[in-house]
């Protein structure tokens, strides 16, 4: 690791970011296998319609998953975190899918469970995020993609002040389709 390179945050150094309404974000740990499983089962036919993992998701995945996220932070490479309600719940999940220390560049992906949408909490979380990622680690560019058919989950980078850059065609392959993918950036100097 170059002094170019700061050390990503994790799961002892990363405090919880404290979102409105008694929610927040936390590290994911290898014990929350089968609450996060839980949480996937019952949002499954929703998710899937937009994360091609969640059509085959299964236990044994999910703790792979989790798994590699915790070696994703001993590599010094972001972050998993689930997030959480007023109760510890886990609710929904947001990630840096890794990052380019050499450009100084991340993306993030995110989901929240059907029924705790539309309260501002994903927006929020991704504010959160996008933050740490300028201000803790100082890099220069946050990037998200979503399906072009998923106005829910585009309308967070759009609130956000992202930029939309383009769409990618049939960047995203779902069972036996592909989906359009649209880009958001965040840049460094833009974020206030």
């Amino acid at each position: 690791m170059s002094s170019a390179q700061p050390r990503a945050q994790g799961r002892d150094d990363v405090l919880p970011y404290e979102l409105p309404g008694g929610y927040r974000v936390r590290i994911v740990t290898e014990g929350d296998a089968d609450e996060l499983a839980a949480v996937v089962d019952a949002n499954r036919a929703y998710l899937a319609e937009w994360l091609p993992w969640a059509g085959q998701s299964g236990f044994e995945t999910i703790e792979d998953f989790l798994r590699r996220a915790h070696a994703q932070v001993d590599a010094n490479n972001g972050f998993q975190a689930a997030i959480v309600d007023q109760d510890g719940a886990i609710v929904g999940f947001i990630g840096f899918h890794g990052i380019d220390w050499v450009n100084r560049a991340t993306s993030l992906g995110y989901w929240l469970a059907e029924d705790r949408q539309g309260r501002g909490t994903m927006t929020a979380a991704v504010r959160a995020l996008t933050s740490h990622a300028f201000r803790v680690w100082t890099l220069n560019r946050v990037e998200i993609r979503v399906a072009v058919e998923n106005g829910r989950s585009a309308a967070i980078p759009e609130r956000l002040g992202f930029r939309k850059e383009g769409v990618l065609r049939q960047a995203e392959r779902h069972g036996a389709s592909f989906k359009d993918l649209v880009v958001y950036s965040m840049i460094a100097d833009e974020w206030t």
